[in-house]
């Protein structure tokens, strides 16, 4: 568990004592622009792509499998690491232990079964070599050098040859693996230097540039001090800005109902001035008219009375046009109408007085709010910035009082002495892993060695051997190869066991390793066993707070630590500093904006010189409503104006009695009336049209008609219209001299919340940035993959356990090569006697006097053997 231990050491890099606190109230403030945080650029990758080989890792896992396919044990590791952690061992402890050990056994089953036989091939071979020795010794189990001669001899020979090469080549492929894996550990060690320099880089600038992002969050204090500042500059337009809209919703539609009635008085006035001048050019047309139409109407008579229209075709026209006369007359009698001409004179006087003028000063005087609010609050401004000041200072301290300073100084020293650490005995692992290197070097030479032996021992044999050739006349080249393949078979006997207990020992190492920490490590179930409560000790429910900051109440798990490190997030957040150390405690606003409230609420602001109109205004308005405008006759006026001229269009008269005349006899009569005609259309032309044209157009700009109506709507009810306004205008003064100061009063709060929403929105951004940005901890979980997923895991374990699996394969493939080489050196070795059997079947003892068994010794009958008879040669 000595990853564990690291584990928990780089951890307590980021401990201390801390205390928990509260959040506090947020207001954003978007024009408010902090900036973001530095952030600290790592640049470890601890992802392993271990390459062509890989392919083996994968067979060796699989194979594991099928030796250890239960389930991560998590229960059992729990009772172990407690039984461990435990001071005192009693007998009624003992069943507990005989029961973790059957369960044990029960889970290490298939790595037991394979050590077993392991440890019964190191055992037993060495034993079955020496007694193969013995007896051969013997002239036993092959020892004597003799073949017999049998009639499948070439097909067993094939047999032997091909199975030996196959068991060979799974052999060299074996040994081929072992020998990869050891030379990828090596070149991974030697890479590990630049890896572990990466994490050493990574925690540095961890513990290097944490400070400056601690000075860049107290920097950014200058960004809300100085939009305060600026704000508080600009009181005049934002504050006294505010205060006038407030009081603007009241004082505004009073000066505008002032300015309306301004606006009322002039056109009142070109009303009065329209009908007058419209009143008197009618009255002079009236008058103009009637004269005119009551001559036309006696000329008319006077014609009509001649003796013409006495006569019979004419008596009937005549009496018609005589019946007609009474319509020459006028319809529209202005002259009984009255004139306007006082109410003109009092409206006259009202507009000596500019009452435009005089509104225009109140929306000045009103449009000066934010200038009487920037100069009555002078004095109290070096006082807010002075309070402004001394909250900077106060988050200054307290920020450099969190313990993450010490943290980082303590670590940096540690990081130091890490450093000259791994410097100094870093070399002392190259050259210990240079000596393994060599060691399994020699170990896979050795097999290399057998194989070598193995492998020219059938070239040889091939090459050599002649099935023309009796036993005892086999060649040179035949007979080496024969040597060569029971040397193969000695150097096995030799070294069999040596290499096994290399390989039991790798197995059960690695084996384990892999199943007990890499597979967990991988899928994070070595995590819940770490974090169960009470496991290393009694007396602490977690751990990993106990041991870091002595409050083992406090869940804090090596799961949750390493994934949030994982996930690159701040230290605070990770370690769950705040249930330690509540940052939000210390950087709570209220406690900073107590003496800003006291300051703003001590503003005292006084409007009451400001007039919106006035008492000139006021009479002149009460001026107005006494004009005597609402005396007019309206009606009267409204009925004359309605009314036509004359009674009858002149023109349709005009007309009307040409067509009568054209009906008398042609004569003096017809030709008078004609003449009356035109007469009656001259008027028309003369009188009549110019009086239309005055009562539709009066000075180009509005008719008679609208001028009388436009007066009558301003009179009726002025009076009350007058005082409506002069009371709305009195409110609205009224509200600035007394009730502003409660208006004041709601938008100094509102002002103050903006100023004091700058603050918090940067302590805001300050605990945001401490908790998830600040001393981000991905180096941490870098160093734990490092360590046991890149270093333990994929360095070592796989190298290893590929090591094992490959030397493993070809020191078991030993005992069938074994087996083959000896069968096969039978064909290839040169014999000392061979079968001989005479062609006459029918003499059997004669065959039989020359041995015991049908064969015979050649050089007994003075054949040619240069080899010798004695027991030397039988291996």
């Amino acid at each position: 568990m000595a990853w564990v231990l690291c584990f928990l050491l780089l951890l307590g890099l980021s401990g201390g004592p801390v205390s928990e606190g509260h959040s506090v109230h947020k207001t954003t403030v978007d024009t408010l622009d902090l900036g973001s945080l530095p952030a600290i650029n790592y640049e470890t990758n601890v992802h392993s792509e271990p390459g062509p080989i890989e392919i083996l890792f994968r067979i060796v896992k699989a194979f594991l499998f099928v030796v250890q396919p239960h389930p991560y044990p998590e229960d059992l590791i729990r009772k172990v690491i407690r039984l461990q952690f435990e001071d005192t061992k009693s007998d009624s402890q003992q069943p507990e232990h005989i029961v973790l050990a059957l369960k044990a056994a029960y889970y290490e089953i298939g790595f037991i079964i394979l050590a077993g036989l392991g440890l019964l091939f190191i055992f037993l071979l060495p034993l079955v070599g020496l007694c193969f020795c013995m007896c051969r010794c013997c002239n036993n189990c092959g020892g004597e050098m003799h073949q017999r001669q049998k009639k499948n001899g070439e097909c067993r020979r094939g047999c032997f040859a091909a199975s030996l090469l196959v068991v060979s080549l799974i052999m060299s492929l074996g040994v081929l693996c072992a020998f990869v894996a050891n030379q990828h550990l090596t070149t991974q060690v030697r890479g590990a230097r630049r890896l572990l320099n990466s994490n050493f880089k990574d925690m540095r600038a961890l513990l290097t540039d944490t400070p400056r992002q601690i000075d860049y969050l107290l920097n950014q204090y200058d960004a809300p001090k100085n939009k305060a500042l600026l704000d508080l500059n600009n009181i005049g337009p934002l504050l006294g800005g505010r205060v006038r809209n407030q009081l603007g919703k009241r004082v505004l539609p009073a000066l505008d109902a002032v300015l309306t009635m301004a606006g009322a008085i002039r056109e009142t006035r070109e009303a009065l001035e329209n009908v007058s001048a419209s009143l008197e050019i009618l009255q002079e047309g009236t008058t103009s008219l009637s004269a005119n139409l009551t001559d036309a109407k006696e000329n008319l008579r006077n014609t009509l009375s001649d003796a013409s229209c006495s006569m019979a075709q004419a008596t009937s026209t005549c009496n018609a046009i005589r019946n007609s006369l009474n319509q020459l007359s006028i319809n529209a009698n202005f002259s009984r109408l009255l004139p306007v001409t006082s109410q003109l004179a009092k409206v006259n006087e009202v507009l000596k007085i500019d009452l435009t003028s005089l509104v225009q000063q109140g929306y000045a005087a009103f449009n000066d709010t934010p200038d009487l609010v920037q100069n009555q609050t002078k004095n109290i401004l070096s006082d807010v910035k002075s309070v402004l000041d001394s909250i900077g200072t106060n988050i200054t301290i307290l920020i450099k009082k969190l313990p993450i300073q010490k943290i980082l100084t303590d670590s940096v020293i540690y990081l130091t002495q890490t450093e000259t650490y791994v410097e100094e005995y870093f070399p002392l692992v190259e050259q210990y892993d240079f000596y393994r290197w060599l060691g399994c070097l020699i170990i896979c030479c050795l097999l290399v060695l057998i194989l070598v032996f193995y492998y020219l021992g059938l070239l040889c044999g091939a090459c050599g051997y002649s099935k023309h050739t009796t036993p005892t006349n086999r060649g040179c080249v035949s007979n080496t190869g024969g040597n060569f393949l029971m040397a193969g078979v000695g150097f096995s006997f030799l070294f069999s066991w040596a290499l096994m207990i290399v390989v039991v020992f790798t197995f059960v190492l690695g084996g384990n390793v892999e199943k007990l920490v890499c597979e967990p490590f991988k899928e994070r179930t070595i995590f819940q066993v770490l974090d169960t409560p009470y496991l290393f000790n009694d007396q602490w429910s977690s751990f990993l707070s106990g041991r870091l900051f002595q409050k083992p109440d406090v869940n804090l798990t090596f799961e949750q630590v390493y994934s949030d490190c994982k996930e690159n997030k701040g230290i605070y957040t990770s370690l769950q500093l705040d249930k330690f150390y509540n940052i939000s405690n210390f950087l709570t606003i209220s406690q900073y904006t107590e003496d800003l409230t006291i300051k703003f609420e001590s503003i005292k602001i006084n409007l009451s010189s400001i007039v919106l109109l006035d008492e000139v205004g006021k009479e002149n308005l009460m001026n107005f409503s006494y004009s005597g405008i609402d005396g007019i006759d309206f009606a009267a006026y409204l009925a004359e104006v309605n009314k036509s001229i004359t009674k009858v269009d002149l023109l349709s008269f005009a007309n009307d009695l040409e067509a009568r005349a054209e009906q008398l006899p042609k004569g003096a009569l017809e030709n008078a009336l004609k003449g009356h005609a035109s007469n009656i259309r001259m008027i028309h032309h003369q009188h009549v049209i110019p009086m239309e044209q005055e009562m539709k157009y009066v000075k180009a700009r509005s008719t008679l008609n609208q001028s009388i109506r436009l007066l009558q709507k301003t009179a009726t009810e002025l009076m009350v219209k007058v005082n409506q306004v002069i009371s709305i205008v009195n409110a609205a003064q009224f509200l600035i001299n007394n009730n502003a100061s409660s208006v004041i009063i709601e938008e100094t709060k509102k002002y103050m919340n903006v100023i004091i929403g700058y603050f918090e929105r940067y302590i805001q951004w300050v605990k945001d940035s401490v908790t998830m940005d600040v001393a981000t901890c991905k180096p941490l979980a870098n160093i734990v993959d490092t360590a046991v997923e890149v270093f333990l895991c994929s360095y070592i374990t796989n190298s290893v356990n590929t090591f094992w699996f490959g030397l493993g394969a070809a020191t078991v493939f030993l005992i069938p090569a074994i087996i083959f080489a000896v069968k096969l050196s039978k064909f290839y070795r040169r014999m000392d006697s061979e079968d001989v059997y005479d062609d006459v079947e029918t003499i059997p003892m004669k065959n039989m006097e020359n041995g015991n068994y049908g064969y015979h010794k050649d050089h007994l009958y003075g054949l040619h053997n240069p080899v010798m008879t004695s027991a030397t040669g039988r291996w």
